[in-house]
């Protein structure tokens, strides 16, 4: 389905219009003309150039704003799904959030243990309108991460998108797609935080319980 004009328009959480957002993409973007390589430098600058931390989940949805998360050093998926889609937005690259429920085969015992489960709800990547389609995007894992693990970094395709992969470098189940949540034009922070409240029960009863989100 071709793109509404929300995709394109500024909103509070994906504040596109900011000075701090226009600057990050600046930065990598250059001069560059063409949407399919504007894409790339902004996929990469926000995979690698934010690390991947999944400890910084807070209730404040001031910090779920593109223009603070691009001051940021470090964020988890979801934030770093919002950063890209404004800054894709910003160069009128019509782009929106998708998320879906994953399973991540290889999450640490002492998380897997402390969450109760190995369901991932909410897992956030962009979707940018690319050569006449919608095109998915995860950033969540910086290269660093990845070279660390054993996982193989995703890599910017404008034809097939870049999702988490099945299996690492080893032949190791890594990520299990399970469940659409669908695609958004602006952040579903409350219902984001519901499914949380239900899914990790004795992980989100505070303003800045962590470890609930490591996706």
């Amino acid at each position: 389905m071709p793109p509404s004009s929300k995709t394109l328009d500024p909103t509070w959480f994906l504040d596109s219009d900011s000075e701090a957002v226009r600057d990050f993409a600046a930065k990598t973007v250059g001069g560059l003309k063409d949407p399919v390589a504007i894409a790339e430098g902004l996929f990469y600058a926000v995979r690698d150039g934010i690390r991947y931390d999944p400890y910084r989940v807070s209730r404040d949805p001031a910090v779920y704003r593109a223009s603070v998360i691009a001051g940021a050093v470090s964020n988890w998926c979801v934030p770093k799904s919002v950063l890209l889609t404004a800054c894709a937005r910003a160069h009128g690259i019509p782009a929106r959030l998708g998320f879906a429920d994953v399973l991540n085969h290889l999450t640490s015992d002492k998380l897997s243990e402390s969450m109760g489960t190995d369901l991932f709800a909410w897992h956030g990547y962009a979707e940018l309108w690319l050569n006449e389609k919608w095109v998915k995007l995860s950033t969540a894992f910086n290269i660093e991460l990845c070279e660390r693990f054993g996982v193989a970094a995703l890599e910017f395709d404008p034809v097939n998108g870049a999702l988490m992969h099945p299996y690492d470098t080893h032949g190791r189940r890594h990520m299990e797609y399970v469940r659409e949540r669908g695609s958004f034009d602006d952040l579903p922070l409350d219902a984001i935080f519901e499914t949380f409240d239900e899914v990790y029960p004795t992980m989100t009863g505070s303003e800045n319980s962590n470890d609930a989100a490591f996706h």
